[in-house]
């Protein structure tokens, strides 16, 4: 796992060099692998579901898709783009100071990666798979951790509503539609005030957090938690396995 003190530079900075570093090693770098990334509608993301605000609904959140010799890798971001490539280009983004080209690399490395069979759940679920896999958290969290604290890193309303359900629970989201609402009995607080991430992350035994975080750049600010954190969603997926990031996602189940 990549050291908790870390800005955001150099974890960009790492998290390339890793990438690049494996594509090296698989001997794929300099191959013309064409990698298509386009924009997905909600309905090509997530498909048809009786929950209507969820965020990429809602128009706050886009997913990005990029494809890898015939391997799907999804990204969330609020500054998508398109994009055809090479690897070579891929690893040439500038991934440290520009939003877009971070949005192209993190789902390009989700395809990438499960290309090479290096990852899992790089395709988000779809229809009602998003209330299965809130199902499986649950479950699985209370298997490992008993009855903690929730402190919950962006707004997923199927896993909120699930877990507020079950356990205490404080939510943090950056969209104002939801900071400083009640969803599912839950007050959503302002995750871009430092001081109340802080106190939430504090407040909780653990801590999940939503892999997107990856793309808006504030994954950094969550890193020092270590054993009480997981990731969830296929955003990280790749970003998570090269640098040992705790990750917690069913996706696979069911596609």
């Amino acid at each position: 796992m990549i050291e908790d003190a870390i800005t955001a530079d150099t974890f960009y900075r790492e998290l390339k060099s890793r990438f690049s570093g494996l594509l090296e090693k698989e001997g794929i770098l300099k191959e013309r692998v064409e990698i298509n990334t386009r924009s997905l509608t909600p309905e090509e993301a997530i498909g048809i579901t009786e929950r209507r605000d969820f965020p990429i609904i809602t128009g706050k959140d886009v997913m990005v898709q990029a494809e890898c010799m015939g391997a799907l890798g999804q990204a969330f971001t609020d500054a998508p783009s398109v994009f055809k490539g090479t690897l070579q280009d891929i690893c040439a983004l500038d991934i440290e100071k520009d939003s877009h080209d971070r949005g192209l690399f993190i789902a390009a490395l989700n395809a990438v990666m499960k290309h090479l069979g290096k990852v899992e759940c790089t395709v988000h679920c779809r229809c009602d798979g998003p209330e299965q896999c809130a199902a499986d958290a649950a479950e699985y969290i209370s298997s490992v951790y008993g009855q903690p604290r929730i402190g919950l890193i962006g707004y997923q309303p199927s896993l909120l509503e699930r877990l507020s359900g079950q356990f205490p629970v404080r939510a943090a989201d950056l969209s104002p539609v939801n900071i400083g609402q009640t969803r599912y009995g839950v007050l959503v607080e302002d995750g871009g005030i430092p001081c109340v991430s802080r106190s939430i992350c504090s407040w909780a035994d653990l801590v999940l957090c939503t892999g997107s975080t990856v793309c808006n750049g504030s994954i950094v600010d969550f890193l020092y938690l270590k054993d009480k954190i997981l990731f969830y969603g296929t955003t990280l997926a790749g970003a998570a396995a090269l640098l040992g990031l705790p990750r917690l996602c069913f996706a696979d189940r069911y596609q």
